[in-house]
């Protein structure tokens, strides 16, 4: 533009310079009509041409009015007095938590919500969108490039706060936390499609309870961990009484067995195998053998 604007100067001095002026510079005049030629020439072709890099749309403005056609990346051919605001189509990130240098914003920038009972709980979050393409001049018309301060930011943390109050503390923390994302993804998605915006994913960074509900979590914690411990011990001690239960049982059934098993002509038997095995011993020994009935009895002959 500002080589038009040059040529346009340069040519109208070429044209309207007073016929009284030197000859010299009567003879330079055809030069600065070519210059002003060219200057204007390359202007326009080079505001006519317009480059919009991967991951951008051009966003075409005349006068102030926006044009509802987008300029996809490449090189694209406008009208010269054209202004165009190239817009990011690319996914973006916007976080806000409570760790310093760590969100969008610096400082602590975690959402603080009210629960189902009361408690007020600090949500760090993380919000991944993008601006749709086709939505672009609209986006602009309606809202200007900074979005994120008049779009993301207000809505994100109005609705994390309108679906908080539907759950308690304990419950958005554990049980409930992933029901919890989901609903604020769908109420969210809403409101941005509503605005030229689409979200891709919400990501619960972190959900910090008060002090005294954390130490309260943590003492049912530790007493469900003594809980499932002493069980295990009983567990334990159960199988092991059963164990010699079984163990007790089978020797008695073995007793039994053997008890009737055992007959006195079976005894004797055995007796009379000892007695023979004793007889053929090396060592002396005398055998006092007793009534019928009797048990034997052994002494040592070297005695």
């Amino acid at each position: 533009m500002f080589a038009i604007i040059l040529g346009v100067i340069l040519l109208a001095i070429a044209i309207f310079l007073p016929a009284g002026t030197q000859p010299t510079a009567q003879r330079l005049m055809p030069v600065l009509r070519v210059i002003a030629i060219v200057l204007i020439v390359l202007g326009l072709i080079t505001s006519s041409v317009k480059q919009i890099d991967a991951g951008f749309v051009g966003v075409k403005s005349l006068f102030g009015k926006v044009q509802s056609d987008i300029l996809p990346s490449g090189l694209n051919f406008v009208n010269p007095v054209m202004d165009v605001r190239e817009l990011d189509v690319r996914t973006q990130n916007y976080t806000m938590s409570g760790q310093h240098d760590e969100g969008a914003q610096t400082g602590d920038d975690a959402i603080r919500v009210l629960t189902a009972d009361g408690l007020e709980v600090t949500i760090d979050l993380s919000v991944l969108y993008r601006v749709i393409p086709e939505e672009s001049p609209r986006l602009i018309r309606e809202i200007g490039v900074n979005y994120e301060d008049k779009i993301v930011r207000p809505i994100t943390r109005t609705r994390i706060r309108d679906n908080a109050v539907y759950y308690d503390a304990v419950s958005l923390y554990s049980t409930k936390r992933d029901e919890f994302q989901d609903r604020i993804f769908k109420s969210i998605d809403q409101d941005f499609k509503k605005r030229g915006l689409f979200l891709e994913n919400l990501l619960v960074r972190n959900i910090t309870l008060p002090g005294s509900v954390k130490a309260v979590i943590e003492q049912k914690i530790n007493a469900e961990q003594d809980a499932q411990k002493m069980q295990f011990v009983l567990q334990k001690e159960k199988q092991e009484a059963e164990r010699k239960r079984v163990e007790a049982q089978g020797i008695a059934d073995y007793q039994r067995i053997v008890s009737e098993s055992l007959s006195e002509r079976q005894l004797q038997y055995e007796q009379i195998k000892a007695m023979k095995e004793l007889a053929g011993s090396a060592n002396s020994k005398i055998i006092v053998m007793p009534s019928k009935g009797g048990v034997p009895i052994i002494l040592d002959g070297k005695q």
